[in-house]
């Protein structure tokens, strides 16, 4: 479909050392990265830069430097651990005659790997169309012209629109399908609450040690390696945390540092269940020496995707590739601020319990956790709403939690709901909160009315 020079293997790595925070990125994970996408790295090429080169992102020494090892170790591809702009690859496409791919590029050729289901690969097509949208241009430039010959004389589309309109078209396509998907899983989350059953999100960054202490808990046998995004399609299973009380575990995608917005949009399907989840589980490599880093972008992506209201117990994972830290549970409420954020709340941690899903550690101290948070997320209130705000009303029924309901002579009703502390607090930022101020009882502490 496109006239670019043809991939392969043996991969020359790019890294520039910038000062601006929101370009900056780290030299070892993009190693890792690279490895995760089976290439072998024949070079590694760094610098330093005050701000981008607008031709090719690096300066025009650099790209020469670049063009000669290309040369020398007979590579198949560049990978910049930045994101280029389109006119950027093909310039120094142009320049270095290979492939040449940026950051966001290599985590979707990873993601594509990595799907699955059929959901999985539909989400990773569109991501993928979405970041090739922006760069038909340079594989159709032997051929901006107007098609010409027996039965193709018209109008007079060039081939590059006509490119143009059959990826809009299979964009739109997917869309479709994937909200199919997404009205399913909220059938299902509709399901759940139905039927009182509480669901636990595992988020954090990848390869923090999801899989495993996923497989742990439900004695599954999800896929977990030690690689960037071994998990992409999310998975379910019920567990019982105490005789009697069962919880649904939610396997999810890990995050990583500037995930890009064609992901993030692909996958919103997948990334609801964390949003939608009672709990979180947020997975931490307690032996990452970039561990506060990539917590503070765990939390970041959280709040991006609308699940910054969700309660979070932070889980230390990996204890056994550390000297002298025996399983153990922290109890404290610490705010988590999120700078960067410009929502005014944040989600609060209660708990940080250390444990190794690898040896299964202190796996009971997590299911003890879960047990205490869960118990004391539950509110039991009553809620007076006026005629006006019976809107609100709807959506307390939506989440089946009405427990008793009373019409009173003046037209207002009377509810007695039992509501957990997640859904209260995200239905309360979304009537403005309104829906507190129905409330005739005493909000518990933890509510947003001190935000």
């Amino acid at each position: 479909m496109f006239d670019r020079h043809s991939g392969g293997e043996n991969a020359v790595l790019v890294h520039i050392e910038l000062p601006d925070s929101h370009n900056k990125e780290d030299k070892d994970e993009f190693v890792d990265l690279v490895v995760s996408a089976g290439l072998s790295i024949k070079a590694m090429v760094g610098g330093s830069r005050q701000s981008p080169h607008a031709r090719y992102f690096i300066g025009t020494g650099k790209a020469d430097e670049i063009k000669q090892i290309v040369e020398d170790q007979k590579a198949d591809v560049v990978l910049f651990n930045h994101r280029l702009s389109p006119a950027q690859e093909r310039n120094i496409e142009r320049l270095v005659c290979c492939r040449v791919i940026d950051r966001t590029g290599l985590i979707l050729d990873i993601f594509a790997q990595r799907a699955k289901t059929h959901e999985g690969k539909l989400q990773v097509e569109l991501a993928q169309l979405r970041h090739l949208s922006t760069r038909l241009v340079r594989g159709w430039t032997h051929l901006e012209r107007q098609k010409g010959g027996i039965g193709l004389r018209g109008p007079g589309e060039t081939q590059l629109e006509t490119d143009r309109r059959l990826l809009g078209d299979r964009i739109k396509n997917i869309r479709k399908r994937l909200d199919k998907v997404e009205k399913q899983r909220e059938q299902s989350r509709r399901a759940r609450k139905r039927g009182n059953i509480q669901t636990v999100a595992l988020v954090g960054y990848t390869n923090a040690g999801k899989s495993t202490l996923f497989n742990q808990l439900t004695e599954a046998k999800v896929y977990a390696a030690d690689q960037l995004f071994a998990t992409l399609d999310p998975t379910h299973r019920q567990v019982e945390i105490t005789p009697g009380q069962r919880v649904i575990l939610s396997d999810t995608v890990g995050f990583i540092r500037h995930l890009p917005h064609d992901l993030v949009a692909a996958f919103k399907a997948t990334l609801q269940e964390s949003r939608q989840a009672d709990l979180l589980l947020h997975v931490i490599d307690a032996s990452d020496i970039r561990r506060e880093d990539n917590i503070d972008q765990v939390y970041q992506v959280l709040e991006s995707i609308g699940a910054g209201d969700v309660p979070v117990i932070e889980v230390y994972n990996k204890i056994d590739q550390i000297k002298q830290v025996n399983p153990k549970i922290e109890s404290e409420t610490v705010e988590i601020s999120l700078v960067s954020s410009s929502n005014d709340h944040s989600n609060d941690v209660t708990h940080r319990v250390w444990c190794s899903a690898k040896t299964g550690k202190g796996l009971g101290l997590v299911l003890q956790t879960i047990t205490q948070q869960l118990e004391i997320d539950w509110l039991d209130l009553k809620l007076r709403i006026l005629p006006q705000d019976l809107s609100i009303r709807s959506e307390l029924y939506d989440l089946h939690v009405i427990t008793q309901e009373a019409i009173l002579e003046n037209g207002d009703v009377e509810l007695d709901i039992r509501i957990d502390a997640a859904d209260w607090r995200r239905l309360n930022r979304q009537t403005n909160k309104r829906l507190e101020k129905c409330c005739s009882g005493e909000i518990p502490n933890f509510s947003l009315a001190d935000d």
